[in-house]
């Protein structure tokens, strides 16, 4: 959607009344649109809360957590640029507690539910017992403008940013690749960014999330695991996601069309940021294979002579008090440290 026709659609949905935005002790009111209803009431204060919303595009409901700079209330004709933080697997939108994100008074911070194990794609089967899984679809062209429309977002490029964590780290490249003119920025933070047959220990590890392969997640999830609770019930066929995940006779032709890492060309004129750890050099930590995606990335990158910024903070014990190298908050939290005030600098240029 061209950002004038954002403009003025946000104009036409956000609130008549000014009364209502002089409300600073509660969540502003949201007005639904775009497909998104909203469920529930808003759970928070003025500047951190989440809203549950229902949508035809993803079954079920869905948590968007939104954090609005201290001072958002203060200038009621300033407009903000917004960051889209994309969480990883199994995760949910209210566990998103990093300080780092709370403390810019410069950008709207916006969170999304991207599932358990949504993988941020409109998924190639649809009628799974999990319903309808159009992740994309969501994302792309009902949060995004539903956010423009409710919020004094800058409804443009150049003041867009798509960031995440492991799956969301997949997801933020994704999503910039396929809709550049969305974003100005996009960072991986711990992510799944090579999904080539190079990395096949990456694509089954997504693989395991659909199929609910409890063996393999307990090893590659990002938080506890309890096989007999599991997050990933019920499993789904292997190939709902993107088709056959196996490189025989170019049966995974879906696949390599997704692969961040070979697709990096298409994200000339966005910044590219990439972070990640060594794990300790242990292969039983996550980090440790996710270190040979993001090196595949950055030879991409140099080899097609882009500019990027790219982190590898190996066992942690130079990066922050908290991070030890492994797939852990502790580690991003710092990644978020030093990607924040890049952002900030990059939007008020």
């Amino acid at each position: 959607m061209a950002a004038g026709m954002v403009t003025a659609v946000a104009m036409a949905v956000m609130p008549a009344d000014p009364a209502q935005a002089a409300d600073t002790t509660s969540p502003p009111p949201m007005a639904n649109g775009f497909g998104l209803t909203q469920v529930d009431t808003a759970v928070g204060g003025p500047t951190n809360f989440s809203i549950t919303v229902t949508t035809p595009e993803v079954a079920g409901k869905h948590h968007i957590k939104i954090i609005l700079p201290s001072g958002y209330y203060d200038d009621p004709g300033r407009r903000y640029p917004v960051l889209y933080f994309l969480h990883g697997s199994p995760d949910d939108p209210v566990q998103q507690n990093y300080p780092a994100l709370t403390k810019s008074d410069s950008m709207i911070t916006v969170i999304p539910d991207g599932g358990a194990r949504g993988w941020y794609a409109n998924w190639l089967n649809q009628k799974t017992q999990l319903g309808a899984q159009n992740w994309e679809n969501f994302h792309l062209k009902q949060v995004i403008p539903f956010i423009d429309a409710n919020l004094r977002t800058i409804p443009a490029k150049k003041a867009r940013a798509i960031a995440g964590v492991s799956m969301g780290g997949f997801g933020a490249f994704h999503y910039a690749q396929v809709r550049p003119d969305l974003f100005s920025q996009t960072a991986s933070l711990s992510g799944d960014i090579d999904l080539s047959a190079k990395s096949m220990d990456l694509r089954l590890a997504v693989v395991a999330s659909v199929t609910d392969a409890l063996g393999a997640i307990c090893g590659s999830s990002s938080g506890a695991c309890d096989p007999d609770n599991s997050p990933y019930k019920p499993g789904v066929d292997s190939d709902a996601l993107f088709g056959s995940p196996y490189p025989v006779f170019n049966a995974d032709w879906r696949w390599n069309e997704v692969d961040p890492a070979a697709h990096m060309d298409k994200l000339a004129g966005v910044g590219v940021s990439v972070y990640v750890g060594n794990g300790g050099g242990s292969p039983i930590e996550p980090e440790f294979w996710l270190e040979g995606a993001a090196k595949h990335v950055k030879d991409s990158m140099d080899a097609l002579g882009m500019s990027y910024h790219y982190v590898d903070y190996g066992d942690g014990s130079a990066w922050g008090t908290q991070c030890n190298g492994g797939h852990n908050a502790g580690c991003w939290e710092q990644d978020l440290r030093d990607l924040i005030p890049r952002l900030e600098r990059a939007f008020a240029s």
